[in-house]
């Protein structure tokens, strides 16, 4: 199965909404909220091209992208390919 890491804010709706479809996907994932901390915002926007917006998606440490990001993969087919 592939390593699956979001970065999220409590308070970001679309945070909320990738996580669970990826649980309807019965994709385990590894959060990590930036909401309060400084160094996990920086390790975040380094990873992910300087990005501020939540949820940032990487999958076996492929930047994804955003949850809308996430969801065109899924319109393609892609999202499956990449989660085995």
């Amino acid at each position: 199965m592939a390593e699956v890491v979001i970065y999220t804010k409590t308070y970001c709706p679309f945070s909320g909404k990738c996580k669970e479809f990826l649980k309807e996907k019965g994709v385990a994932y590894d959060e990590k909220n930036v909401e309060n901390d400084k160094d996990m915002m920086a390790e975040m926007e380094a990873k992910s091209g300087e990005r501020t917006d939540t949820p940032q998606v990487f999958i076996n440490g492929h930047h994804i992208g955003s949850f809308d990001d996430l969801k065109a993969l899924e319109a393609t087919g892609k999202l499956d390919e990449m989660l085995k």
